[in-house]
């Protein structure tokens, strides 16, 4: 790992209380699509009991310009200073980290299942596998309450419409409380929903990103259709 200093070059709302946010690429600086970096505020006006201090997934591709993050707006220091932070200002980062990546051989499908925030990780995924013309399965099953909710939706289904691998089903289980239209999914991710786009359930590998809840529920509904555990690779997304 190395640490650095980088700067924001510009921050996007992506969906209702979310941000994404483009930093600096170091020189030199490589990772593997679905891993992730520690950020730290330099000095910050601003402080509380969780530190200056948050791990974030990187949302942009390996071949991308900028290091893009995000993550949902929650009234701490850490994300008021972070959601102020002027164009330009220095931020610590140190990384990459973790093994949350995909898996080499390309025979297999991926199967990723992700809710709100827990997309990040699969958007880098997935855009790594666009660019390089990634001959390998990929189905991304998107839970989310309403389409306001959802990050990175319309970046998806470009991608979606560009890559013949990536087979991308987004579901939203709150419309009741939405604006806008959706004629899509609405039933909450599981198992019947899988076989309507999977032939088997036996044979891929399953990632599962997002809140602890969903985690759980997700590798529960895994295990109780069959599949090993050793083809179940999950990270959570807490307090985010």
């Amino acid at each position: 790992m190395a640490t650095c200093t980088v700067r924001l070059r510009r921050r996007d709302t992506v969906a209702e209380r979310t941000m994404a946010f483009h930093l600096d690429k170091p020189e030199g600086f490589q990772f593997k699509a679905g891993q992730s970096v520690d950020l730290t505020l330099a000095d910050p006006p601003e402080s509380d009991a969780e530190g200056n201090t948050r791990t974030f997934s990187i949302a942009s591709a390996p071949g991308d310009q900028d290091i893009v993050v995000a993550t949902r707006m929650r009234d701490t220091a850490f994300k008021r200073v972070l959601g102020s932070l002027p164009i330009g200002s220095p931020v610590q980062l140190e990384g990459p980290m973790g093994s949350f990546t995909l898996h080499h051989n390309a025979a297999k499908p991926a199967v990723l299942l992700a809710g709100g925030i827990g997309i990040t990780p699969f958007r880098s995924m997935i855009r790594q596998a666009t660019a390089g013309k990634l001959a390998q399965k990929l189905y991304l099953f998107f839970g989310n309450n309403r389409p306001e909710d959802a990050p990175f939706i319309e970046d998806l289904q470009a991608l979606a419409a560009a890559n013949p691998y990536f087979d991308f089903v987004p579901t939203m289980t709150d419309m009741a409380r939405s604006a806008r239209p959706w004629s899509g999914e609405t039933s909450v991710i599981g198992r019947e929903m899988l076989l309507g786009r999977l032939s088997n359930l036996h044979g891929p590998i399953y990632y599962v990103a997002g809140p602890p809840g969903m985690v759980e529920a997700m590798h529960s509904m895994l295990v109780g259709a069959g599949i090993d555990e050793d083809d179940v690779r999950a990270e959570e997304f807490a307090g985010y």
